[in-house]
């Protein structure tokens, strides 16, 4: 093909590098709320300390839970898992942002033959003068090749790619805000376990007390058997808890040292430790529910995925036309000798222009744009499905949060009442005012209504450690690399 043919080829292709097939991409617009229902009841709560979003995990003021959640973060295999998705993605960006461009190659090769004279082209050569039975060959080509996206196919295939890329990286994300509250939600289980079994354990010595007390009475004539027999039952029902709760402890540390992609039991030493329940800090800077859309990682991979199944149908449509290339090569080769293998006389030199064009295909076509545009839709619907649930995930999370506390606050009340009618009762009996029957009564009130604060203690800090993971905190979009996301204009 004629330089000037080429030159011409491609400078259309230049003109029409703007224009592909295909819908253009446009965020969808979901109607939201201008604030959450439960904001008014959270900001009226009262908070020992405040949190942010970006490490939310500090404001619970707890130096092990921070510890942890920073061992996760860093050990996790989830979030290993995750990252090396992210380097694929990105590999698989690498691959549809270079079939944009021409691609190249150098080859060469020498050879040396033999040609026997008993072969029947032998016998004909030799009966020549100067037949040399051994021949030489060499080649060396300079091989060039380029698909010309002139209808955008290419383009909107690496717009996918690039969408499929941030959706991936958004996902990573997504996993590492959800290792952080997991980590944090079992480490406060743990300390909720053992707030119960430290309860349990002082009712035990409580009802062993008892216990000793009925035993002196009864030796001395001056109570009966059967309050004997009640202190026993009750002391062995308190006992009888405690193998449950164990099993629930280790069972919440073993999860946690492999939440830290260690084995379990490696952490059991460091919790062994009885601290306090981590108070929930108060939540700062919520935002309103639109700002989910930009906030909460797994929307955000939503929304990507969103935009790639729409490149993909324009990827489809651009089927439909023809797709050409240019390839040229260069070179020179020659037979006799390599001396002369780059001089003119040994040169070699081509220039194609490619077409293909699925002209008769058109009814598969149709059904991958047909199948494209249904992938699309259904994607659609899962992105607002996902805003829907994240929305709902906040709301639920500031009345679980709201809603504990202030049962929180009232089963304080009510233990501190319980625990005083406890010992009045106690007195009472010392004194045979009272029977042993109402003292045991008065022991299995007070262990309910403190066993219960202790749960509703440890479910109001992990409604906070669900406002912060529903909220989309925890994480910081990464600034995406220039050459990974540059678009034609």
């Amino acid at each position: 093909m004629p330089p000037k043919h080429i030159l011409a080829m491609l400078v259309t292709a230049s003109l029409s590098a703007g224009c592909a097939v295909g819908p253009d991409y446009a965020s969808p617009v979901l109607p939201m709320p201008e604030q959450y229902m439960g904001q008014e009841a959270l900001d009226q709560r009262q908070a020992k300390a405040n949190a942010d979003l970006v490490a939310w995990w500090t404001g619970f003021d707890d130096p092990h839970l921070t510890r942890f959640v920073t061992l996760a973060l860093e050990q996790n295999l989830d979030l290993a898992q995750a990252t090396a998705r992210v380097a694929q993605a990105r590999a698989g960006l690498g691959a549809a942002n270079a079939a944009l461009l021409p691609s190249g190659n150098i080859s060469g090769q020498a050879a040396r033959g033999y040609q026997s004279v008993e072969t029947p082209l032998g016998q004909v050569l030799n009966s020549t003068a100067d037949f040399d039975r051994y021949g030489n060959a060499y080649e060396a080509n300079l091989g060039a090749s380029w698909e010309l996206d002139l209808f955008g196919g290419l383009r909107r295939k690496r717009e996918a790619a690039l969408a499929e890329y941030q959706a991936t990286d958004a996902g990573a994300s997504a996993i590492r805000l959800a290792v952080a509250a997991q980590t944090a939600d079992v480490y406060i289980s743990i300390r909720g376990l053992q707030a119960r079994l430290d309860i349990a354990s002082k009712q035990i010595q409580t009802r062993q007390e008892l216990l000793e007390k009925a035993n002196l009475l009864h030796s001395k004539g001056l109570a009966a058997e059967l309050q004997v027999n009640q202190a026993e039952g009750a002391l062995a029902q308190v006992q009888a808890s405690v193998p449950v709760l164990d099993t629930a402890l280790i069972a919440a540390m073993n999860a946690l040292d492999v939440m830290l992609g260690t084995s379990p039991g490696t952490h059991r030493t460091e919790l062994a430790e009885i601290v306090a329940i981590p108070a929930a800090p108060q939540i700062v800077a919520t935002g309103s529910p639109g700002d989910l859309l930009r906030r909460r990682p797994d929307l955000i991979a939503a929304e990507r995925q969103l935009a790639a199944s729409n490149a993909r149908i324009g990827v489809a449509i651009a089927e439909y036309y023809p797709k050409l290339s240019l390839s040229g090569l260069i070179g020179s080769a020659t037979s006799v000798s390599s001396s002369n293998l780059l001089s003119n006389a040994a040169s070699q030199r081509a220039g194609v222009l490619g077409l293909r064009w699925r002209l008769f295909d058109f009814g598969r076509i149709n059904a991958q744009i047909d199948l494209a545009k249904g992938q699309e839709a259904e994607t659609l619907a899962r992105y607002r499905l996902a805003v829907l649930r994240a929305t709902e995930d906040v709301e639920n999370a500031f009345t679980e949060l709201v809603k504990r506390e202030e049962q929180v606050t009232l089963l304080a009340k009510g233990v501190d009442s319980l625990d005083q009618a406890r010992n009045a009762s106690f007195m009472a009996y010392q004194k045979g005012a009272v029977s042993l029957i109402e003292v045991l009564n008065a022991d299995e009130s007070l262990l309910r209504a403190a066993d219960t604060r202790a749960q509703a203690q440890t479910e109001s800090a992990r409604a906070a450690v669900a406002a912060f993971k529903a909220l989309g905190g925890g994480w910081q979009p990464p600034e995406q690399p220039q050459h990974l996301v540059s678009r034609d204009g």
